[in-house]
């Protein structure tokens, strides 16, 4: 059997990449997982609960109480380092207990509030007046006095609770790894699935000449037929036409080069999931390819086989970083 330079060269290529690989298989995690955690200091406790899905890129999204906008900010720098793609939803729960029950009125929000419903007031007519019970009971209009009795203290607070959201980060992303590592599982037997096709695919092609021939022969017979002095320069542009579209080849040979791009990828690990969302679109591309110039039964099944675990491949890509 001759191989071509270009074959050689990539058969060497791929051999080097899989044994670099083999004892250096990195992780490829998931954008799904949750993870929570508690703390405490000085008779405040907390609860975190961090939850992240499927996104395009980096969404945080925080629910954090008033007062706590510092722990926000560097909250949002940390997880930007850990992680690249899903979208986030932070929860911060705080259980501070009062001194002695004594309450402050946050006068910033009951003006806002004021304001608000005098407007209101002024554009519609049936809009009747606030009572004075109703804006206090508003949520955040009457708070707590903190027992947190410097800046030095707040800082402190501050500190540990941010430490307690470094455990429950790493949690969610040995949960995220967990994860990712099953579905590298799956993905790797819908490669494996993929490539025993597109062998089947070419073996359906290799059998193919004598029927090509046949059909060529007919349809030279027909033309003849329609115009007997058809000359035989249009008789061949109709033959190498007809070997054109019927032949796929070229397509099978790129779907094979991104199926080993695509184990590369995944043995390589890291964020690659765009990387291999694009690999699937390829995957479509050629094989849409394969089914419309295919006249062939045989090689037909085989195409909607294809198209079939390429997207059960696709679905799961969408989980993966």
């Amino acid at each position: 059997m001759i191989f071509s330079n270009g074959i050689i060269n990539r058969m060497c290529y791929l051999v080097s990449m899989s044994s670099k690989y083999k004892t250096t298989l990195s992780q490829i995690s998931s954008m799904t997982g949750f993870a929570s955690g508690e703390g405490s200091e000085r008779g405040i406790n907390w609860t975190w609960e961090v939850k992240s899905v499927n996104g395009k890129g980096l969404d945080l999204r925080f629910r954090i109480p008033h007062g706590y906008e510092k722990v926000e900010a560097t909250a949002r720098r940390t997880i930007e380092k850990m992680f690249k793609r899903g979208n986030f939803n932070l929860n911060l729960s705080i259980n501070e207990p009062a001194i002695e029950n004594r309450y402050t009125i946050n006068h910033s929000l009951l003006n806002q509030l004021i304001e608000t419903t005098t407007e209101f007031q002024t554009k519609l007519k049936n809009f009747g007046s606030p009572t004075l019970d109703g804006l206090l009971a508003v949520r955040g209009v009457i708070e707590p006095i903190s027992n947190i009795e410097s800046d030095l203290d707040r800082r402190n607070l501050d500190g540990e609770i941010l430490k307690s959201l470094d455990i429950v980060l790493n949690s969610l992303a040995q949960s995220r790894i967990a994860e990712g590592t099953r579905i590298s599982k799956f993905l790797f037997r819908q490669l494996k699935s993929i490539s025993h096709l597109c062998k089947r695919a070419e073996k359906e092609v290799s059998q193919k000449p004598a029927i090509i021939q046949k059909k060529l022969r007919k349809q030279i017979k027909d033309l003849l037929e329609l115009a007997p002095n058809l000359s035989e320069e249009r008789l061949a542009q109709e033959a190498t036409m007809y070997l054109i579209k019927s032949d796929v080849r070229e397509e099978l040979d790129r779907l094979n080069a991104h199926i080993d791009s695509a184990e590369i990828l995944m043995m390589a690990g890291g964020v690659i999931g765009r990387k291999l969302d694009f690999l699937c679109q390829e995957f479509n591309r050629e094989i849409n390819t394969v089914c419309s110039k295919s006249s062939d039964i045989g090689l037909s099944k085989i195409g909607l086989e294809l198209k079939a675990i390429i997207e059960q491949y696709r679905e799961q890509v969408q989980n993966i970083e």
